[in-house]
């Protein structure tokens, strides 16, 4: 990977992270059709932490309140009732469904599930539930309404993101407007949810790749992941302000018209699903299996 791609992927991610568009779903296509090499589950979780360091920074207020809430919330009595301590526990709760699924199916999320096939199937199935949870969910909840049952529900949301092409601000929004959230309310709690598990996969893939992380590849994450910052925090505080009064009717239109692009170009045979990505051999196989 040279600069000019670590740049590109940068931007691509901090631009698609937070927007509920899918961030793994561009990482992918973007090397599938410039003709790279598919830079892998790891790099993405990696440059993921120049992204969070965004959400950091700019819900510092939040997540500061929401941390000492949860900590006061071991005292008990009126200080487990604050909504500090409630989005705190939320957090906490709903990052457990996304960890375990995580685990179980690390194999098959690094594997076959970033065929383009599931990548164009899932921008059409969760783009049709964001758009139908949006027209239907009540959206009189505020965040200080937000309790750890929201966290779990909201979490199995967030579940459903590790699956290529889902969009873990999409999946998460869902759930929220479906929970009755409204549209600003549910992107702040989508973010705020996000903090521990991509911390975790990001320092788990960090520490799983570091051999070529820290190696040839040092550099370019080095900056990717800077520019992916920069990019996201930007991306964040414009969709916070969007979602005050717009829709996410385009995004949802959006991610119909990359499915369908998608779709006509591995039906007409110009593009293979498994572009770019390794599949080991059955040297490796008979190996790993052992």
């Amino acid at each position: 990977m040279d600069l000019i791609q670590a740049i590109l992927y940068g931007i691509v991610q901090g631009i698609t992270e937070w927007l509920p568009i899918s961030s793994t779903a561009h990482l992918r296509v973007l090397p599938a059709l410039a003709g790279w090499q598919d830079p892998g589950a790891g790099f993405t979780a990696v440059i993921q932490l120049g992204t969070l360091l965004a959400v950091l920074i700019y819900f510092r207020t939040e997540l500061w309140g929401a941390i000492k809430g949860w900590v006061g919330s071991f005292r008990g009595g009126e200080a487990a009732k604050t909504p500090e301590a409630r989005l705190g526990w939320a957090v906490f709760v709903g990052t457990f469904p996304i960890v375990i699924c995580g685990v179980l199916f690390e194999d098959q999320i690094k594997g076959g599930l970033r065929s383009l096939w599931v990548i164009a199937t899932m921008l059409i199935v969760v783009g049709v539930f964001m758009i139908v949870a949006e027209r239907l969910g009540k959206q009189t909840r505020e965040l200080k309404d937000v309790s750890w049952r929201d966290g779990l529900w909201v979490g199995l949301w967030q579940a459903v993101a590790l699956i290529p092409g889902s969009s873990r601000s999409g999946s998460t929004m869902t759930g929220a407007f479906i929970a009755g959230f409204d549209k600003s309310t549910a992107a702040r709690f989508s973010f705020l949810l996000s903090v521990p598990s991509i911390f975790a996969a990001g320092i788990k893939e960090l520490y799983d790749e570091r051999a070529a992380i820290l190696g040839a590849q040092l550099l370019p994450t080095i900056v990717a992941t800077l520019v992916s910052f920069f990019v996201g925090y930007a991306s964040i505080a414009w969709l916070i302000g969007y979602l005050r009064k717009g829709s996410t009717l385009g995004f949802v239109i959006y991610r119909f018209l990359l499915a369908g692009l998608l779709i006509f170009l591995m039906q007409t045979g110009r593009l293979d699903p498994m572009v770019g990505i390794e599949t080991p051999s059955k040297t490796d196989v008979s190996t790993t299996t052992r």
